[in-house]
């Protein structure tokens, strides 16, 4: 690959990611697998990994249309984490990405 593509793929990895600052104040980079809106909420399915298996998180979009920038929190709710993790699946499904609860 020329460093071209290198840097390419640098800015579509960040593109398609989101930092998030854990309690303990570290960096989390998550990359947005897909994204849905559902009764007027956006939701996002994001890995800590983009080449491999990795963990997925759910997260809701908590910002408003003032906001300049998204912010997102973890769907923890085990009723919410069920239904959206059904609706992500059919969505992946076509993919052949198995979403394990």
């Amino acid at each position: 690959m020329s460093h071209l593509d290198d840097m390419l793929n640098e800015v579509n990895d960040m593109e398609n990611s989101i930092v998030l600052k854990t309690d303990d104040g570290e960096e989390l980079r998550l990359y947005v697998l897909e994204q849905t809106q559902i009764n007027g909420e956006s939701y996002l399915l994001a890995a800590d990994s983009k080449d491999e298996d990795g963990e997925c998180y759910l997260l809701r979009d908590t910002s408003g249309p003032e906001d300049p920038e998204a912010s997102y929190e973890f769907v923890d709710e085990d009723g919410e984490l069920e239904y959206m993790s059904r609706i992500f699946e059919e969505l992946m499904g076509d993919l052949g990405v198995a979403i394990e609860k």
